[in-house]
């Protein structure tokens, strides 16, 4: 299935971080994101999620990702926010409450084809036992 996407990845950069820094922060996690850097932020664009699905297949996080993307879904779409810090580690991890002193990494992912859901499931697909859940099976 050919799934078509517009993933925008939206950085604060304060003045006490190194940006050259930031920009590994996305790109730990988006890597094939195309990122430019504007006053105060970096901001990268990309067409997958692949690699950042990968990610959440190896901390073993499906279920959390999933909560977090289905509370923002829309018919458009869905976003959600990361840490900063953890992405620069290359780890995945959500931020929800408070933001954090340095910011956020905040991710919007507009869905063309073929709808949120789909997309969803293939990147943070229903789980049982903590294990995907195969449709096939």
């Amino acid at each position: 299935m050919i799934y078509q996407i517009d993933v925008r990845v939206v950085a604060p950069v304060r003045d006490t971080e190194v940006t050259d820094r930031v920009v590994d922060a996305v790109r730990n996690l988006f890597p094939n994101a195309e990122t430019e850097q504007e006053p105060g932020r970096i901001v990268a664009e990309a067409h997958s999620m692949d690699d950042f699905a990968e990610r959440l297949h190896e901390q073993e996080i499906l279920d959390t990702a999933r909560r977090q993307f289905l509370g923002s879904a829309d018919e458009d779409g869905f976003s959600f926010a990361l840490k900063k810090q953890a992405a620069f580690e290359g780890v995945v991890n959500f931020a929800v409450g408070n933001p954090d002193e340095l910011g956020d990494i905040e991710v919007q992912v507009t869905v063309h084809d073929p709808d949120v859901e789909t997309v969803i499931d293939h990147v943070a697909p229903p789980t049982e036992e903590g294990k995907p859940i195969q449709p096939d099976e």
